[in-house]
This record gives structure tokens, C-alpha cells and sequence, in this order.
């Protein structure tokens, strides 16, 4: 056992441990920690009564409520939407799959101001599809989780991908020869193995939409206590010059998106631990 650490010690194609680990920390520390202190650090110079005055506003209620309620809306329609796209993607072949297959990245190489723009101008009440909608989908909460929908898909089909085709179809094959039906298959077989991949995505596009800025700005419409997103009201307090009253407000959704990412990850961890034991 010892020869055989130092054997792969001595043939790692990266740097020492010491070094990598030093490095690892040093980055982690400026890219990820300082920043963050730096949000706490300017919410420390309110006393409880002005941050408690700053983070519950009606307006700032309203806000936090449509991103979470919207992160958490799109997250849970990616997760069936990039369920039966990855589905497709691996276990079919027809006429222009490799194209489909690029169009998945496509909301990653788009400008997120210019997807707004877009689905601004698709859903807007004269648009090419709002003007035969029988509702009103621009400007609403509908139109934000239509935009973090967008931008969230390519998460979850990403991540679920090459567990599919890790997956293969001999469990399947092997449950339907012993008796079992599709549904049976799909809850018993197919959806164990993948459901820790599935919170994995999920949780990638619920993170991904929550801090989301540029592409809902356009279709949100931005109107207060309606479809008025938290980080529109940061910005609006960073342009009044009121720093203290922003990250207090950052603060809050720093706090409540790691305690949600943390139960996520336990989730994960059940899920693996249910998978191993099925």
C-alpha cells in the first residue's frame, strides 16, 4: 500500500499535493471567500433595527418572493423538460440530433440581455407568439420563470447526459424480462438511478436562476410588488448610492440560497444512499 501511494505520488502528472492544495485554498479564498465577507462586512455597519428595515419592505418581500418562487418554478420544470430532452438525446437516433444536441448550449452562448430581448419580443402582447396567447405572459411572474427556464435547461440536460449513457439499457432489459412493466421499469429501474443527477441539475438551475439579472429585466416588465426581481432591487439601491441597505438585502438571499443548496445536497445524499441500497 505504501509503494503504491508513492509510486502514484511520484508519476502524478499534476503538482504535489502541498502545492495543489495551496493553490486550491489561495483561489478559493480570493475568487469565492473574500467577496463574500465583503457582503457581510457592509451589512455589519447596520444596527438590527435599520437591517431589519432594510430586508422587509413590502417591496423587498414581493421581490425575494417572485426569485425564489421563480428559481424554484423553473428548476422543477427543467427537471422534466431536461429529463425527456437528455432521454431523447441518448437513447434515440434520428434526422438532425447533433443539431438539436447544439442547440441545448445555446442559452450559454447567448448574451443573457439578448435572450431577454428575444423572448421579450416573442411574448409581448403584439408579438410572433403573445399576440395568439389567450393570456397575458410578458411583464408577469410568468414571463421571469419562462426566462429562467431558458437559461436553466441546458443545466439539467447537461448533467444528466452522461449518466444515461453510463446507464445504459441492460437494467431495463433485465427488468423487463423479469415481468416488469414500463412504469414499473421507469419508477423501480430508470428514475433511482438517476435521481441524484437530477437534483444535482436541478439545484445547478435553481442556483443558476436565482441570481439571474440580464435576461428577466426585459420580460419582467420590473414593476414593483409585481414582477419586481431581488436583484433589480440591489442594483436600484446600489444606484441610490445606498450600499449598506444592498447587501443587507444580498445577505439575505446569500443565506437562504445556502441553506436551500445544503438541503439539496442532502437530498442528494439520500437519494445515492436509497440508489446503492436498491
Amino acid at each position: 500500500m505504501l509503494l503504491s501511494r508513492t509510486l502514484l505520488k511520484r508519476h502524478s502528472v499534476l503538482p504535489g499535493f502541498d502545492l495543489a492544495l495551496g493553490t486550491m485554498l489561495l483561489m478559493l479564498l480570493l475568487v469565492v471567500l473574500v467577496p463574500l465577507s465583503a457582503v457581510f462586512v457592509n451589512t455589519f455597519t447596520l444596527d438590527w433595527r435599520a437591517f431589519v428595515d432594510a430586508t422587509t419592505t413590502p417591496r423587498v418581500l414581493a421581490s425575494l418572493r417572485l426569485s425564489f418562487g421563480a428559481a424554484l418554478a423553473a428548476a422543477s420544470v427543467n427537471a422534466v423538460l431536461g429529463l425527456l430532452l437528455a432521454w431523447v438525446l441518448v437513447r434515440y437516433r434520428f434526422a438532425g440530433r447533433r443539431l438539436a444536441d447544439a442547440l441545448i448550449d445555446l442559452p450559454f452562448a447567448l448574451p443573457t440581455a439578448v435572450a431577454g430581448i428575444a423572448l421579450t419580443a416573442l411574448t409581448a402582447p403584439g408579438g410572433w407568439v403573445g399576440q395568439w396567447l389567450p393570456f397575458k405572459l410578458a411583464y408577469t411572474p410568468l414571463g421571469v420563470v419562462l426566462a429562467l427556464v431558458f437559461i436553466g435547461l441546458p443545466l439539467v440536460v447537461r448533467t444528466l447526459q452522461p449518466v444515461l449513457q453510463d446507464l445504459g439499457t441492460e437494467a431495463e432489459e433485465a427488468a423487463a424480462t423479469l415481468g416488469a412493466g414500463r412504469a414499473q421499469t421507469l419508477l423501480r429501474v430508470v428514475l433511482p438511478a438517476l435521481l441524484p443527477a437530477l437534483l444535482t441539475g436541478s439545484a445547478l438551475a435553481f442556483a443558476r436562476g436565482l441570481g439571474e439579472y440580464g435576461s428577466v429585466i426585459f420580460i419582467a416588465g420590473n414593476l414593483p410588488m409585481v414582477s419586481e426581481i431581488a436583484p433589480l432591487v440591489i442594483v436600484t439601491r446600489l444606484e441610490q448610492y445606498d450600499m449598506a441597505g444592498a447587501t443587507a438585502l444580498a445577505a439575505v438571499m446569500l443565506v437562504a440560497s445556502f441553506v436551500l443548496l445544503l438541503t439539496i445536497n442532502a437530498l442528494q445524499g439520500w437519494a445515492r444512499r436509497r440508489g446503492g441500497a436498491l
